[in-house]
């Protein structure tokens, strides 16, 4: 299934789900590199009165990161602001107008306030990599979900999205495997092997 028409699949069965609160929150989830960003855009735009809420933001800096030993690991579970990321959640539950950090990759930093969501989206589709992941923490944010979706995309595939998507960013052919298979394929296993059930999942995008 093209991703176009992955996208109206998963907007249907978006629009019919249930709000538990002020506005339906949806979680979509996959490992890095799976298209998640790119399919939650194809969501959003096919699914009236939504937006876009990609988890990225709540990234932890890279000084407090380095500051604790973790800037070679980060994007791991424990390199997220996951507290910060539940109560916006949360805030998008019952309140009128929330703000939200948005990441900046070739800043490789997390731009507080970048992104909002208005009073007239009744719908935010949360994409990330741990939105479902079976750890303390993150385990809270899965009663908060009105409808999740996960992908699931075989890891050499995963591997050469990563390698391409390294390149892109000037990184050398050593370089890039060495990001790749030192952190963004360990990131995607956990992903893989800890993630909660969810309502729809979707195969080889």
């Amino acid at each position: 299934m093209r991703p176009e028409e992955t996208a109206c699949a998963i907007a249907t069965r978006v629009s019919a789900a249930p709000f538990q609160a002020k506005r339906r929150l949806v979680a979509l989830v996959g490992p890095p590199a799976s298209g998640k960003s790119t399919l939650a855009e194809l969501v959003a735009a096919n699914t009236p009165g939504s937006c876009v809420l990609p988890m990225d933001g709540f990234h932890l800096d890279d000084r407090i990161l380095e500051a604790r030993g973790l800037l070679a690991r980060k994007g791991a579970p424990e390199t997220f602001d996951t507290g910060g990321l539940f109560h916006t959640l949360r805030r998008l539950q019952t309140e009128e107008e929330v703000f939200f950090p948005i990441f900046e990759r070739s800043q490789e930093q997390s731009i507080a306030g970048a992104g909002v969501v208005g009073p007239s989206t009744q719908t935010v589709i949360v994409e990330g990599n741990y939105l479902l992941f079976d750890a303390p923490g993150w385990r809270a944010l899965s009663d908060l979900w009105d409808f999740s979706a996960v992908l699931n995309v075989p890891e050499h595939i995963l591997r050469e999205r990563l390698m391409a998507r390294w390149a892109d960013y000037g990184y050398s052919a050593e370089d890039a495997a060495k990001k790749t298979d030192m952190n963004d394929l360990p990131n995607a296993r956990a992903v893989i092997g800890n993630t909660m059930p969810a309502d729809m999942l979707i195969d080889n995008m």
